[in-house]
């Protein structure tokens, strides 16, 4: 039995599903965790808090040698890390300095700068972690960890960057009831240029790493393959952007059947549908 357990964990399956359940589950667990009361935000924050500082240590760890176990103990690590920065973000309390919708009628460098004070304060503390891991990884052998922050961080970027240049699902009614003004920066539309090229870099990436799979040692394989798995998951998010896939059929345990409210100002109410977006009404 030990030796059929290990058998599996030093197999290409068992990372490439490691990584799929930590990010349906990771994802779940978020969207859970964000459609509670307000009031129990300071808890999960505080919770994952811990986590994330353990996460530090165990990253630090996972850094000293290529082996299977550190891989996996580098994935989970980050992974750990990056829900830090999500919940963090989701909740409203690491968000940006701007929590107001687009005004109505920005466009160009306005929308844009608008759009970057709605997220700041997330992007700049994304930043700094990856500063942080930079500097733990000085001297170390393992990469694991450093690699998939890196993977997540750019993944995300081309994401965010997508639903500010357009597509077609964009999914600001998923969005939980205190961040609905965000739905203003999302532009829907027919998918651009630069969607076929990132998800088109993105998938030659990921085939070119699959090419790479054989060639390395157990400890290296498991990191390869963590990664790969990881990054044909981020292509997958990418694609919901263009099919209308209801979130419910992914993670229907995890959210509210009810709608996000709409964003109000001065008792004035904005009614938020797929194909409208939140803007302000003035007074």
């Amino acid at each position: 039995m030990i030796d059929t357990l290990a058998d599996f964990t030093d197999s290409l399956t068992a990372p490439a599903l490691f990584a799929l359940v930590c990010w349906w589950f990771g994802t779940g667990a978020l969207l859970w965790l964000v459609r509670r009361p307000v009031a129990s935000f300071r808890w999960s924050l505080l919770a994952f808090s811990g986590l994330l500082g353990a996460s530090f240590w165990t990253t630090w760890q996972s850094m000293q040698a290529h082996t299977v176990a550190n891989a996996y103990l580098a994935f989970a690590s980050v992974i750990v890390m990056w829900s830090w920065h999500e919940l963090a973000f989701l909740t409203g309390w690491l968000a940006g300095p701007r929590k107001l919708p687009l005004q109505a009628g920005a466009t160009g460098a306005k929308r844009l700068a608008q759009s970057l004070q709605a997220v700041l304060w997330h992007e700049l503390a994304l930043l700094a972690n990856f500063g942080l891991l930079w500097w733990m990884q000085q001297g170390q052998p393992s990469h694991t960890a450093i690699c998939t922050f890196a993977l997540l961080w750019c993944m995300r970027a081309s994401a965010k960057l997508n639903l500010f240049l357009g597509v077609p699902e964009v999914g600001e009614q998923y969005l939980p009831k205190h961040l609905v003004y965000l739905g203003s920066y999302f532009k829907r539309g027919p998918v651009t240029a630069f969607f076929y090229v990132t998800v088109g870099g993105a998938c030659g990436v990921w085939a070119w790493m699959l090419w790479q799979v054989p060639g390395g040692d157990a400890a290296i394989t498991t990191g390869w393959v963590l990664l790969a798995a990881l990054l044909g998951l981020a292509i997958v998010e990418h694609v919901l952007m263009v099919l209308p896939v209801p979130m419910q059929k992914l993670w229907g345990w995890a959210m509210s059947q009810r709608p996000a409210k709409p964003f109000t100002k001065a008792g004035k109410v904005q009614v938020i549908s797929p194909s409208t977006r939140p803007v302000i009404k003035p007074d």
